[in-house]
C-alpha cells in the first residue's frame, strides 16, 4: 500500500511540474530589457571569446523575449562560459549570473520569473593553469605529440584532447584501430596553479583490413563498390587508407554520400571489416552555359550526364555546342562531344576514357569539319597528380587562305599524355596553391598532314593576403610548342593563335597569329602572361584588375612573329556553381580598332 502511495505521490508531483512548466511557458512574453557583461581577468582575447560565445548575448542579438527561455539559456550559460575557462587554461574562473539580482542557479525551474528585466554576467578568470605532471602512455613509436604538452606551458583544455588525439592516431596509424584512452586522472592544484594530466592508453590489438561490406545503394553493383573504393584486404589497417577509399567512392560522382566506419568488433582471424554506408545521387543531370565575347560573339552550351549508365559508377556525358551567334566575324560554330568514363579499371586509382567529339569551325579566312576519337586511361598518383595516356585518332577537312582555296584533308593518329599537378586549396576560386597542366601529344600524319608533336604547359600560382584573404593576386604562365612538323601541313587546331578570353583579354578572339607566304594561320610557338589582382568587396560580390600578355612565332620561338597586351577591370558575382565573371579589357599593345572586349562566363579567367 505504502509502494502505491509513493507511486501515486510521484505521479501527482509530475504532473505538478508538467504544470508549472506549462504555466511558465504560457506567461505573456517580457524579454529582457538589459544584459551587462563584465570579465575581470585574463586578456582582451579571452574576453572577446567569452562574448562571442554567450548564449544570452546570442539570445539577446536573435530578439528573444519569452522569460522561460530566456531562464533556461542563462542556467545553460554556466557550462558555455566554464568550458571556454577550461579551454584558455583557467581552472578556478567565478561565473555570476543573475537575474534580476537573483544567481540563475539558485531560481527553481519550478518557479522561473515571469519577467525579466536585467541579466548581469560577471565573470572573473582567476589564474591561469600550467601543466604540472604530463604523462600520457604508452605511445606508438614516431607519435608527435603537441608542443604545448609539457610541464610549465599553458594548461589549455584543447591541448589535452589534441593529445590524446595524436596519442590515439599513432596507434590507429600502427594498425590498432580499437586504440583507446582507458584512465585519465586530471587534477587541479589550485596553490600551486597547476594541472597534473596523467592518461593511459590501451592499443588494443593490431588489425589487418577484412572487407569491405556496401549499403545504402539501389542501382550500383556491390562488387562495383568494392572495387572502385580499393581497399586493400589483407593489409594492416590504416586510417588513411580507409580516407583514400572513401575519397575514390565520391570521385566518381555516383554517390551524394559516403561514409566509412570500421566494425565494432573484429574477426577471429584478426581482420577488421569495413561498412560502407552511400546515397546514391540522382541518375541524371543536366546544364547550360553562356558565354559572351565581344569579338566573337555568343557561345551557348548544355550538357546531359549520367551518372550511373551500366551499374558500375560509368558516367555518359553528351555535351552540344553553338558559338559565333552574333559575331563581328566569322560564322557559326557547332561542337557535339561524347564522353564515357568508367572508374576502377586495373586499378582503383585508373580510370578508362572513350570520346569521341564532332565539330564544325568556320572564320573569316578558315572552314574546317574534323572528328576526333580517343581512348585514354588516367591514373590518379596522388590528391594532387594525375597523369594520362592515350591513343586517337583524327579526320580533319580544311579550307583556309584569303579566298578559301587551300584544301588540305588531314589524317592523324594521336598518342596523347597529359599530367596534372593541382595544389590550389579551392578548384573554383583559389586563394593559394600552384597548378601545373603539361600536354604532350606525339602524332603521325598520313597524306596531307606531317608527322611531330604538340606539346603545352599552363602553369598557374596564387597568393593571398589581407584578413581571410580578402585580397588575393593570381598569375598564370601558358607556352606551346609544335615540333617537326610545317604549319600548311598541321591542322589549324593543333597550332596556336593569341586573344580572346583564354590568353589575351582586350584583344579579339584569335587576333595574333602569323602570316606565312600571305595565308593567315596560327603559329608553332605560343607563350603567354597573365597576371590579376582580386578582391573580396562583400561576401558576394569581388573587384579584379588584370593584365594580359601574348606571343605568337612562325617556328619554335623562331621566324616571324609579334606580341599584343591587354588590360582591364572585372566583376566576380559568386553563385553555387562558381563565381559570374564579367571583364572589360583594353588593348594595350597591338591596337585592334575594335575598342573595349567584353567577357561574361562562370568561373575565374584561370
Amino acid at each position: 500500500m505504502k509502494k502505491l502511495q509513493g507511486v501515486a505521490r510521484s505521479r501527482l508531483a509530475s504532473v505538478a511540474q508538467s504544470l508549472l512548466f506549462g504555466l511558465a511557458l504560457a506567461h505573456p512574453a517580457a524579454g529582457f530589457e538589459d544584459l551587462r557583461f563584465t570579465v575581470t581577468g585574463g586578456d582582451s582575447a579571452l574576453e572577446r571569446v567569452l562574448q562571442q560565445a554567450s548564449l544570452l548575448r546570442a539570445a539577446r542579438d536573435d530578439g528573444l523575449s519569452d522569460p522561460f527561455e530566456v531562464f533556461t539559456i542563462a542556467r545553460a550559460e554556466y557550462g558555455q562560459l566554464i568550458g571556454l575557462f577550461y579551454e584558455a587554461g583557467y581552472y578556478a574562473p567565478g561565473i555570476s549570473i543573475r537575474i534580476n539580482g537573483r544567481e540563475a542557479a539558485d531560481i527553481s525551474p519550478l518557479n522561473p520569473p515571469a519577467n525579466i528585466g536585467v541579466i548581469d554576467v560577471q565573470l572573473n578568470a582567476g589564474p591561469p593553469f600550467v601543466f604540472g605532471r604530463a604523462q600520457i602512455g604508452p605511445l606508438a613509436p614516431e607519435t608527435e605529440l603537441p608542443a604545448g604538452f609539457a610541464t610549465g606551458r599553458s594548461a589549455r583544455s584543447t591541448i589535452i584532447r589534441d593529445t590524446a588525439g595524436a596519442a590515439i592516431d599513432g596507434w590507429r596509424d600502427q594498425g590498432h584501430a580499437k586504440a583507446e584512452p582507458v584512465r585519465q586522472q586530471i587534477t587541479a592544484r589550485h596553490p600551486a596553479q597547476e594541472l597534473d594530466v596523467d592518461v593511459s592508453i590501451d592499443p588494443g590489438p593490431r588489425f589487418t583490413f577484412g572487407q569491405l561490406r556496401p549499403s545504402g545503394q539501389e542501382r550500383t553493383r556491390p562488387n562495383r563498390i568494392v572495387k572502385i573504393a580499393g581497399l586493400p584486404t589483407g593489409e594492416v589497417f590504416s586510417p588513411d587508407d580507409v580516407q583514400r577509399a572513401a575519397e575514390r567512392l565520391r570521385r566518381t560522382g555516383t554517390f551524394a554520400s559516403v561514409a566509412l566506419r570500421e566494425a565494432e568488433e573484429g574477426n577471429p582471424d584478426g581482420s577488421l571489416d569495413i561498412n560502407a554506408a552511400v546515397v546514391e545521387a540522382p541518375l541524371r543531370r543536366i546544364g547550360a552555359s553562356i558565354e559572351l565575347d565581344t569579338e566573337s560573339g555568343a557561345k551557348v552550351s548544355g550538357f546531359w550526364l549520367h551518372r550511373n549508365l551500366l551499374g558500375g559508377a560509368e558516367r555518359l556525358r553528351i555535351e552540344a555546342m553553338v558559338g559565333g551567334l552574333a559575331a563581328r566575324r566569322g560564322g557559326r560554330d557547332y561542337r557535339l562531344a561524347l564522353e564515357f568514363s568508367r572508374p576502377a579499371t586495373f586499378t582503383p586509382d585508373t580510370t578508362l576514357t572513350l570520346g569521341v567529339l564532332a565539330e564544325n569551325e568556320r572564320e573569316d579566312d578558315f572552314r574546317a569539319r574534323r572528328a576526333r576519337l580517343d581512348i585514354g586511361l588516367s591514373h590518379r598518383f596522388s590528391d594532387q597528380l594525375t597523369f594520362g595516356a592515350g591513343v586517337g585518332a583524327l579526320v580533319e577537312q580544311a579550307r583556309f587562305g584569303p579566298t578559301l582555296a587551300i584544301r588540305r584533308n588531314y589524317r592523324l593518329l594521336l598518342l596523347p599524355l597529359t599530367l596534372e599537378w593541382d595544389r590550389r586549396d579551392d578548384e573554383r576560386a583559389p586563394t593559394g596553391g600552384t597548378y601545373l597542366q603539361a600536354d604532350l601529344t606525339p602524332f603521325y600524319g598520313v597524306g596531307a598532314a606531317d608527322s611531330g608533336a604538340r606539346a603545352y604547359v599552363d602553369a598557374r600560382s596564387y597568393f593571398g593576403f589581407g584578413e581571410d584573404d580578402r585580397f588575393v593576386l593570381a598569375a598564370r604562365a601558358q607556352a606551346g610548342a609544335v615540333l617537326g612538323a610545317a604549319i600548311d601541313r598541321t591542322p589549324r587546331d593543333f597550332l596556336f593563335y593569341s586573344g580572346g578570353g583564354g590568353s589575351v583579354r582586350g584583344q579579339p578572339f584569335r587576333s595574333l597569329g602569323v602570316s606565312p607566304g600571305g595565308v593567315r594561320s596560327g603559329g608553332r610557338g605560343f607563350a603567354a602572361l597573365s597576371l590579376e589582382g582580386r578582391m573580396r568587396a562583400t561576401e558576394t560580390i569581388g573587384l579584379v584588375a588584370f593584365t594580359d600578355a601574348g606571343y605568337v612565332s612562325e617556328g619554335v620561338f623562331s621566324g616571324q612573329s609579334g606580341w599584343h597586351a591587354g588590360a582591364g577591370l572585372g566583376l566576380r558575382y559568386d553563385t553555387p556553381v562558381g563565381p559570374l565573371r564579367l571583364d572589360v579589357g583594353m588593348p594595350v599593345r597591338g591596337a585592334t580598332g575594335r575598342g573595349p572586349q567584353l567577357y561574361l562566363g562562370i568561373g575565374q579567367a584561370f
